[in-house]
């Protein structure tokens, strides 16, 4: 067995290319290759292009690494803060969410209709009461199950016999995310017309009865106007509610607009000044009576007639409606689904699982140097001043006491922790200490890891290095290559006079570029450039308001209407104008028309002139670079890839 580990991990660090001393492995090579790679129909060419490209990149790097690059105090600062963003992208577990993901999904196939029995019994009830509580819930549930009885009848000599409080109510239909989990798990356990068993929260004991279920309806988008009455409102106030809402309803169907109706009329103060428009909702969200009322309007558009709930007379209009996607190939459904997962409760349990799998990893051994005694006495004298300086003031503050693999707590890093744990109102849950030692050691144990993560995770290990590695070559790149060729300007002039050849202009033309906030705006800017107003008067008229901005320049026409126009276009004469997505508008005016191959002068070349340099820079500190850190590739290796 031995021999075959040994013989794995040799072929797992198989050294791919050499540059002098230095090797990149095929694991390595291959991570980058295939993250980079496109679709190709000559692999062999593929490979061997990015064996050059991937050999180059390591090759600056090494130069970077030569100038120590990497100790540069704003390189260091990106690194910290990209591992601190990424970090936790590690630290979840993915199948787990995954998993949970796609339970949610199968739910949402499913509205259910849950019938809810409750009979309230607090963690902190009195013992007389916790009994009656469980003889309720005891009685009620085989009596439920039975189904010989009028739930009414039982419920109130179930009530009679124990003593206790028992409720009942509809929910209506519910889907995922709609109560919580381990109630959704539960009911979504059961079969139609099916009884749970009771359930202890820390509130009471639960019984959920499955009335009824139906293919998921969707999610909808209704505007509403809202004409409120008072829970307590007498009749007076109900019949002048009703007859407002009537007269409302009646101006909408005599075609006035909903939104501006909702603004003049609506109750809802959260939606009326969006035309009444409410957040996109599925089953559940609102009671039932409100959600028939929507199921009601069959498109949208669709207005129905006043409606009475707990809150007032309704009268909605239907927006959209986004039917449940009924596989997982809707991106951005699973997306949506998936962010709901992370956020809520149900993801605790899978955390702390992989966590504990995380810091087992991790081994920790407790130093016998310190009594426990002493480390739980301390740390019940520490609260009675927790001060950093007493912190570290105690017998036990600088002795060892935890041993977390290869790194040494003392004592006052254990009542450092005590003291922010036990001040933290949001995280303290009152645990006694030893339980706070534990806690303390799975705290320490996670902190290594996390510190150490490269250690652990390989393709943490490469991302990191895949970010230094990048931001290194950019700083090289510009002190090499980009700003070098920049900054040489006797340089330029002479790579342009030497090969002038290489920069003269295609088909090109003078011309006026006017880029407009609206149509409209164009369309009047045009107007005034026909009828001989100076383009810069017109600019400067909308300087203000920053509705049009325009510019002059040479462009080569391919750059304006493309590379296959079929002839130059003649001067004086404009483009169409081009409304973009965003509701802006552009336009040109051709002022002058050039034939190709005109010599571009020094200035009117400069761009192209410093991205020729620089690739001849570059060229030429590759070469360097190659002859101090020798290339070589692995051949078998690139025929094992093929």
């Amino acid at each position: 067995m031995l021999l075959i580990a040994i013989g794995n991990g040799a072929a797992y660090s198989q050294t791919f290319i050499t540059y002098g001393t230095n090797s990149i492995s095929k694991q390595e090579f291959l991570k980058a290759y295939n993250k980079n790679k496109t679709t190709v129909s000559d692999k062999e060419k593929s490979l061997r292009e990015y064996v050059e490209l991937y050999s180059n990149f390591k090759l600056k790097v090494k130069a970077a690494e030569e100038l120590r690059l990497d100790t540069l105090a704003q390189i260091q600062y990106d690194i910290r803060n990209f591992r601190d963003q990424v970090l936790e992208n590690y630290l979840n577990d993915e199948k787990g969410i995954e998993k949970l993901t796609a339970e949610a999904f199968t739910r949402s196939q499913k509205d259910l209709r849950v019938v809810h029995f409750f009979i309230p019994a607090s963690a902190n009830a009195l013992a007389a009461d916790t009994n009656r509580a469980y003889n309720a819930v005891m009685a009620l549930y085989p009596a439920l199950k039975a189904g010989n009885q009028d739930e009414a009848t039982l419920l109130k000599k179930t009530a009679e016999n124990s003593g206790a409080i028992v409720n009942k109510s509809d929910l209506g239909f519910i889907t995922s995310f709609t109560v919580p989990y381990e109630y959704e798990t539960i009911i979504y356990g059961l079969k139609k017309g099916e009884i749970s068993k009771p359930y202890r929260s820390k509130n009471g004991w639960h019984i959920f009865k499955l009335a009824d279920e139906r293919a998921s309806t969707g999610r909808w988008r209704i505007a509403q106007v809202l004409v409120a009455v008072a829970p307590d409102a007498n009749q007076a106030a109900k019949d002048a509610a009703q007859k407002k809402a009537t007269e409302i309803y009646t101006l909408l169907r005599n075609g006035d607009n909903f939104a501006a109706t909702a603004k003049i009329y609506s109750d809802d103060k959260l939606s009326y000044l969006n035309g009444g428009e409410l957040p996109e909702f599925g089953t559940g969200t609102y009671n039932s009576n409100f959600e028939n009322e929507v199921l009601n309007l069959k498109a949208d558009g669709e207005i129905s007639q006043p409606f009475l709930t707990q809150f007032g007379y309704h009268i909605i209009k239907r927006m959209g409606f986004s039917p449940t996607p009924p596989n997982t190939t809707d991106e951005a459904f699973m997306f949506d689904l998936k962010q709901k997962v992370m956020k809520d409760s149900r993801v605790d349990a899978e955390k702390e699982k992989y966590t504990k799998e995380l810091i087992n990893k991790v081994p920790t051994k407790k130093i016998t140097d310190v009594k426990e005694s002493d480390i739980l006495r301390y740390a019940d004298s520490l609260m009675k001043n927790p001060s950093d300086d007493q912190t570290k003031a105690y017998p036990i503050s600088n002795k060892k006491v935890l041993k977390v693999k290869d790194q040494d707590l003392k004592g006052s890093d254990w009542l450092a922790f005590v003291r922010e744990y036990k001040t933290n109102l949001s995280v303290n849950r009152n645990e006694n200490n030893k339980q706070l030692w534990d806690k303390f050691v799975a705290t320490s144990a996670l902190n290594y890891y996390k510190k150490h993560l490269e250690e652990y995770n390989p393709e943490f290990k490469f991302q990191m290095q895949e970010f230094k590695e990048g931001n290194m070559l950019f700083e090289i790149m510009e002190r090499n290559v980009w700003g070098k060729a920049i900054n040489d300007s006797v340089g330029l002039l002479k790579y342009y006079n030497a090969h002038a050849i290489n920069f003269k202009w295609a088909a090109s033309a003078d011309v006026l570029i006017f880029n407009c906030t609206t149509a409209k705006i164009a369309e009047e800017a045009m107007t005034a450039l026909k009828k001989g107003k100076n383009w810069r008067v017109i600019a400067d008229e909308q300087a203000a308001t920053a509705a049009l901005q325009a510019d002059s320049g040479r462009y080569e026409i391919s750059q304006i209407i493309g590379a296959n126009y079929a002839s130059a276009p003649a001067v004086g004469t404009y483009t169409s104008i081009v409304t973009n997505i965003d509701g802006s508008a552009t336009f040109v005016k051709y002022v002058n028309v050039y034939e190709a191959n005109q010599q571009r002068s020094f200035d009117e070349a400069r761009g192209l002139v410093i991205n020729e340099y620089q690739q001849v820079l570059e060229q030429q500190w590759l070469a360097e670079l190659k002859k101090k850190y020798p290339i070589h590739v692995n051949e078998s290796m690139i025929k094992e890839m093929l």
